[in-house]
């Protein structure tokens, strides 16, 4: 079978162009899978961070990815079009994550359908964390010019059922992120981070931006004693200062630790190695690449229970869910689980239940979902 993934690739960085990556290798041990990527994902001016690009000496996998797609540029469109027609494809692979890529994507896959193409998108959102004016119009666009979508999330699946009733689909969970590098002792992880050795350590990492809690973490801190740390991992996406102001109010610098910047993968199992346990008080989610990290280290995490985020943490058993974005119920929780040593049992669950989130499996019901649209598409005409 022919495949065809359009989405962001090598040399773009993150987690999506990472996932990206580990499906083309999967799919590419039984298809022939072209990749195609963007010559522009975001102009400079809509870009909150430092740079698209991996950096030097980042071992992220080169995908060999054609690019082509301009995202903000109708010609491109067409271009894009016509180079996948040439490729003849039986099955086009899409991936949603913002509704500003709606127009380019949407048009490429629209123009592949009309020629008999399946059409699949995987959607990490329907729904934005961050909405603007014209979003359900993009969304719509986008949704109608697919035949199939996968899903990671139940909350996803309530977003897409809601712009798309009748929609074809699967549910498949996030796969673990196992391309990182193995985990180091822990003594030497802090020695490297400079984090002392005696401390309780909590890890906030990724990308900082409003939605993810940031400033909930700190403020929980605050209710803790003084033994209890903060490590934060993460490039910031926004405005660091209302986080800082938190900082300097409490006097949390000799208990926070900053690293306000993108991590590379070579450098990403020091902070797992260095934590106790993995802090995501996000306000919205649908699901966490973050959590599929935490899964390959085996480190137990604390989540508020929004969107499809708790469905990755089994509560009592992987780790403990927060059912409000409260900092008291949140510090309450950190105590908890140190004070009945939970590190221990929940990582040895995450270790039997992560075979659940392979990349094998994850192809499998991509390629299942493809097959199912093809019959029927085979018995319409």
């Amino acid at each position: 079978m022919k495949i065809a993934f359009l989405s962001t690739f090598y040399p773009f960085r993150g987690g999506i162009a990472q996932f990206n990556a580990k499906l083309v290798r999967e799919l590419q041990k039984a298809h022939e899978v072209h990749a195609l990527t963007f010559t522009r994902q975001y102009p400079k001016l809509l870009f909150p961070g430092k740079t698209q690009y991996v950096a030097v000496g980042d071992t992220a996998d080169a995908i060999e990815a054609v690019p082509v797609l301009d995202s903000i540029n109708p010609w491109t469109y067409c271009r894009t079009a016509a180079r996948l027609r040439q490729l003849q494809p039986d099955l086009l692979v899409t991936r949603f994550w913002m509704p500003f890529f709606a127009p380019s994507l949407g048009t490429v896959a629209g123009r592949l359908r009309k020629q008999g193409v399946i059409t699949i998108s995987i959607l990490d959102n329907v729904v934005p964390h961050e909405r603007r004016p014209g979003d359900d119009i993009l969304i719509r666009y986008f949704l109608n010019r697919h035949d199939g979508f996968v899903v990671m999330t139940r909350a996803v699946e309530a977003e897409l059922n809601y712009y798309k009733r009748g929609a074809q689909y699967v549910l498949q969970p996030h796969p673990v992120y196992d391309h990182f590098p193995a985990p180091m002792p822990k003594a030497e992880a802090r020695q490297k981070l400079g984090i002392p050795q005696d401390k309780k350590v909590l890890l906030f990492f990724g990308f900082i931006r409003k939605y993810k809690g940031l400033d909930l973490a700190l403020k929980a801190l605050t209710r803790l004693p003084s033994d209890y740390w903060l490590l934060v991992a993460g490039e910031v996406y926004g405005d660091f200062k209302p986080y800082q102001q938190i900082i300097d109010d409490y006097r949390l610098h000799s208990r926070v630790r900053l690293v306000l910047d993108y991590i590379p993968d070579p450098e990403v199992p020091a902070y797992f190695s260095a934590a106790d346990v993995l802090v995501l008080p996000y306000r919205s989610a649908t699901q966490s690449g973050i959590m599929q990290i935490a899964y390959h280290y085996h480190l137990p995490a604390i989540v508020t229970d929004v969107g499809g985020l708790a469905e990755m943490v089994e509560h009592g058993v992987t780790g403990l869910v927060l059912p409000r974005t409260d900092p008291e119920l949140l510090a309450a929780m950190v105590r908890d689980y140190f004070s009945a040593h939970l590190r221990e049992p929940f990582s040895q669950n995450m270790q039997k239940r992560k075979k659940r989130y392979s990349w094998p499996v994850f192809a499998d019901a991509l390629l299942a979902l493809y097959h199912r649209l093809k019959r029927e598409q085979t018995s319409r005409s």
